[in-house]
This record gives structure tokens, C-alpha cells and sequence, in this order.
């Protein structure tokens, strides 16, 4: 490595690439790996999912729902069960799920824990990735507990990745912590559209998310839909600073991507 020395400042020089890696395929592949954008149906291979969401409005746990089904479009004729576990703190901040609320093809194959203590939902959701008879993986757990290391969180990424069975986890009222996570999401919920022949009904979910840590695709904003058939993503260009509270980012909001 060559070293350029001036007065006032120092140019490290990085040695030039072999000339077989300028133009191939291997250095494009490289030079793009983090350049994609997220769209929706292109983080099925991602295994390890976080959502940072505010306890009071149930908006993580409903977008963490949006991405499941979002990767079950690959495969409509999976019908495997899946598991949703919660924490007693989770539980007791947004209650459980309500089966009759759930989408119709997911209703009769939801398998709810309710886990006394952190230790014990991080138990759960690792014996659920492990299963692979299970199509995927909700879990919700409060705050910051002390089990929720960085530790339990490259175990959560390795377990995934390895039998296959995404984990979608819900952060409610937390820090962005250190975590393994491959994907990392802020969310709030959103103005729903009108619907199109009653105004005054209940409109369509939808949420502001920022992906402000991915391994392979680039930061961003967007508003996300729920049509009924699909998540649709509108990119937001010039986002504005909403209070999240404590999911703002703090001296510990960095994300070590396992891999």
C-alpha cells in the first residue's frame, strides 16, 4: 500500500484491483452488492428480520405480518403452520393476537407462546427456526432486556439461516441495540387511503418505514400498503423528522449483519 504524505493531510492510496477483477463479473457483483433497492418480494431470502415500532399502536407487529405474507407470495401453496411469540411484556403492551383479525388463510394455522420472560421467548423463537415444518416466525419482545444481546441475536441469524425459516422481530418501545438482524426497520403507522366505495370504512393498513440497516440493500423511506393482495411500496424522497422516542438513533444503533 502505497502512502502519499502532504503538509496538511495523509492520502492513503488502496493497491489497484488485478486486472481480471476490473470488469468481470466477480467485481460487479461486489461494487453492487449493497446498491439494490428494496422493493417488495426482494427480502425473501433475507432470514432475520427486525421491526422497531412504538408499543401504543400495534403498527410493528402488523407490518412484520405485511412482510410474512409479502414472502409467502413465492410460494401460495405453502400451508404450514407458523408461530407468533411474545414476551409477558409484549403481551401486556399490545395484547395478543386476534385470530379473527388475522388474514383468512393464516387464521386456523397461527400457534401462539406466551413466554413468561424475554429468556424464555428467545428459547421459543430458536426452537421454532429450527422446525421446519413451520412456515415462519413472529416474536415480539419489549424494551432492551438484558438476554437480547448481541450474542442471542447471531444465534436467532444463524438458526434462520440455516433451517430456512424466516424470523420476522418485533422491537417494542426499544433502542436499536447491536443485533445481527439482516434487516433493520423503523416503523409507524400512516394515513390509510379512502377506501373506494365507502369513505367512512376502515381504510387499508399503512405504515412510514425507514430501513436504516440492510446487508445487501440501500437505506430508505417508504410508505407501505397493505392492498389485500400484495405490500405496495411508495418510496418517500424527502423524509421529515418524525419523533419515534426512543427509536431514535442512538450511539448503539449499528447492525453487524451475520454472514
Amino acid at each position: 500500500m502505497s502512502r502519499i504524505e502532504t503538509r496538511s493531510e495523509v492520502h492513503v492510496l488502496s493497491p489497484p484491483l488485478p486486472a481480471g477483477l476490473r470488469r468481470g463479473p466477480a467485481f460487479r457483483a461486489l461494487s453492487g452488492a449493497q446498491s439494490a433497492r428494496w422493493q417488495p418480494g426482494r427480502a425473501t431470502a433475507c432470514r432475520h428480520t427486525e421491526v422497531f415500532a412504538a408499543a401504543g399502536e400495534a403498527s410493528g407487529a402488523a407490518l412484520a405480518l405485511a412482510f410474512a405474507r409479502d414472502a409467502l407470495h413465492a410460494d401460495a401453496e405453502d400451508q404450514r403452520p407458523w408461530l407468533w411469540v411474545q414476551d409477558k411484556a409484549a403481551l401486556r403492551l399490545s395484547g395478543r393476537p386476534y385470530r379473527p383479525g388475522l388474514p383468512q388463510h393464516l387464521r386456523h394455522r397461527l400457534i401462539h407462546v406466551s413466554a413468561a420472560t424475554p429468556e424464555d421467548a428467545l428459547f421459543a423463537l430458536e426452537e421454532g427456526l429450527r422446525c421446519r415444518d413451520l412456515a415462519f416466525v413472529i416474536g415480539e419482545i419489549a424494551g432492551n432486556p438484558r438476554a437480547l444481546d448481541f450474542t442471542a441475536s447471531r444465534r436467532l441469524s444463524l438458526a434462520a439461516e440455516k433451517h430456512g425459516t424466516a424470523l420476522w422481530l418485533v422491537r417494542l418501545d426499544a433502542r436499536a441495540d447491536l443485533g445481527s438482524a439482516r434487516m433493520r426497520w423503523r416503523a409507524a403507522a400512516a394515513a390509510s387511503p379512502p377506501p373506494r366505495w365507502n369513505p367512512q370504512a376502515p381504510g387499508r393498513p399503512a405504515w412510514q418505514a425507514e430501513l436504516f440497516r440492510a446487508h445487501t440493500f440501500q437505506p430508505g423511506h417508504w410508505t407501505l400498503r397493505d392492498d389485500g393482495n400484495a405490500l405496495t411500496a411508495a418510496p418517500i424522497t424527502n423524509p421529515g423528522a418524525p419523533d419515534h422516542g426512543d427509536l431514535v438513533h442512538g450511539i448503539g444503533a449499528r447492525s453487524l449483519a451475520a454472514g
